[in-house]
C-alpha cells in the first residue's frame, strides 16, 4: 500500500467521522473483510498454541479447563495487542488495523469494549451470522461490535519515512 491517511482531515468536511470515507477512499477498505478472516485464523492458532503451553506448564490441569483457559488467554491476547498497536498479531500480518470513529488507534477502554463485543458476538451462531453479513454488506465492512462502537478495520497506511 502506498496510500497514507491523516485521521484529522475528513474528505467530506463533516467532522463527524475520522475514518476514511468509503466512497472517496475505498482503498482503505479493499479486501479488509477477507483479511480479517485470515487474521482471525492466525490469531486462533496463536491462542491455541499459548493454551497448549499453559496446559503443559500446569502439568495437564490447563487441558481439563481448556474452555476457561482459552477464553482468558484469548481475551488478554486480544486486549493487549489491540491496546498496543490497534491490531492483533494476525491483523498486523495481514496489514490491517482497527480504528475508532475518530480515526484514532484503540486505547485500553476501546480495546476492552471491542474484545467484549467480539466475545458477545461469538457467543451465539445468530450474532456471528449477523456480524459476518454486516462485514460483507456495510460500506466500511463493520461487524456487529464495530457498528455498536463506531469502529472499523482499515488497511494499514504506509509509514512515511
Amino acid at each position: 500500500m502506498t496510500h497514507s491517511y491523516d485521521h484529522r482531515s475528513n474528505s467530506n468536511g463533516t467532522g463527524l467521522w475520522g475514518l476514511p470515507d468509503p466512497d472517496t477512499q475505498a482503498e482503505f477498505y479493499q479486501d479488509v473483510t477477507l483479511k480479517r478472516l485470515l487474521a482471525w485464523f492466525i490469531d486462533v492458532v496463536l491462542i491455541i498454541g499459548m493454551c497448549f503451553v499453559i496446559g503443559l506448564l500446569t502439568f495437564g490441569i490447563g487441558f481439563f479447563l481448556w474452555g476457561l483457559v482459552y477464553l482468558a488467554v484469548g481475551f488478554v491476547y486480544r486486549m493487549t495487542t489491540l491496546t498496543s498497536k490497534s491490531a492483533t498479531i494476525g491483523m498486523r500480518l495481514t496489514a490491517i488495523e482497527l480504528r475508532g470513529h475518530d480515526g484514532q488507534r484503540f486505547d485500553r477502554q476501546t480495546a476492552a469494549l471491542h474484545t467484549l463485543g467480539y466475545y458477545l458476538s461469538m457467543s451465539t451462531v445468530v450474532l456471528q451470522m449477523i456480524s459476518l453479513v454486516m462485514m460483507f454488506t456495510t460500506a466500511r465492512g463493520q461487524g456487529l461490535s464495530d457498528m455498536v462502537l463506531g469502529t472499523a478495520a482499515i488497511n494499514r497506511a504506509s509509514e512515511r519515512r
